[in-house]
């Protein structure tokens, strides 16, 4: 009996010298486990804009098809881009969009195509986290069919 009670003193003695070990293990595995979350939010957020990005080209490029003149297109698809990015919150830095209405000018009864394609520079501040130096360049292309036997402008 008495070599199983000093058996368990050694090993009760041996887990009482092992205070601290928890604390530097969590020193070392949290910080990595930190920037790991944060790397997965960034990329989450990047992913997500680049979506909005999308959805603002699309709406462009439809209010561009239902036009029937170039002009009228063209300032159409401009406001529909900056109205899209306004609502989903996105503020761009800079931004352009580019649309070719030749699918304006097809005879009736061909199918034509109007495409967009929008531009926005964000900072990574806005994106990201507050405090990030620099900015990200999103583009997204969208397409739209014109109606075949729609009249078209002369």
């Amino acid at each position: 009996m008495r070599s199983v009670s000093t058996k368990l003193g050694r090993v009760l003695r041996r887990r009482g010298d092992d205070e601290g070990s928890v604390a530097i293990e969590a020193a070392i595995v949290v910080p990595p486990l930190i920037m790991f979350v944060c790397l997965a939010i960034a990329g989450g957020r990047l992913v997500t804009s680049g979506a909005k990005i999308d959805a603002a080209a699309e709406d462009a490029a439809r209010e561009a098809s239902i036009h029937r003149t170039a002009a009228s297109a063209q300032s159409a698809a401009q406001a529909a881009a900056a109205e899209s990015l306004d609502d989903q919150g996105i503020a761009c830095t800079s931004s352009s969009v580019t649309i070719d209405t030749s699918g304006l000018s097809v005879p009736i009864g061909q199918v034509g195509t109007v495409t967009v394609t929008v531009n926005c520079t964000v900072n990574l501040s806005d994106l990201l986290l507050p405090g990030v130096p620099g900015s990200k360049s999103l583009t997204s292309t969208a397409t739209s069919v014109v109606d075949a036997f729609r009249s078209r402008a002369s």
